[in-house]
């Protein structure tokens, strides 16, 4: 017998409070009358037992609604971050935020 659950591939961009996480799952797609390809992306909250870091690639799975926002769950780690792309990222992270202050 098999599920017909919906599962996503993302990255991890929050893990700040417990077994809560934040997915980005990014999407690009062709525009229907113009041809451009367009890259967008959304942000999913996730149940987490497994312990991820952020900057891991997981697959998340839709599951029955587990508070107010979460209604996916970490199916699997498929490729841990090293310590450098989490600087990286956390330095993109700060970056954008001091930008956005400015505005």
């Amino acid at each position: 017998m098999s599920n017909t659950r919906r599962r996503m591939d993302g990255v991890v961009v929050r893990a700040k409070t417990a077994k809560t996480i934040m997915v980005r799952i990014d999407r690009s797609y062709r525009h229907p009358l113009y041809g451009k390809v367009i890259r967008s992306y959304k942000n999913y909250m996730s149940h987490d037992e497994i312990g991820c870091q952020v900057g891991d690639q997981v697959r998340i799975v839709e599951s029955r609604p587990i508070s107010k926002t979460k209604r996916w769950m970490v199916e699997e780690v498929l490729r841990k971050a090293t310590e450098v792309e989490v600087a990286v990222q956390q330095e993109t992270i700060v970056g954008e935020v001091a930008i956005e202050e400015e505005a």
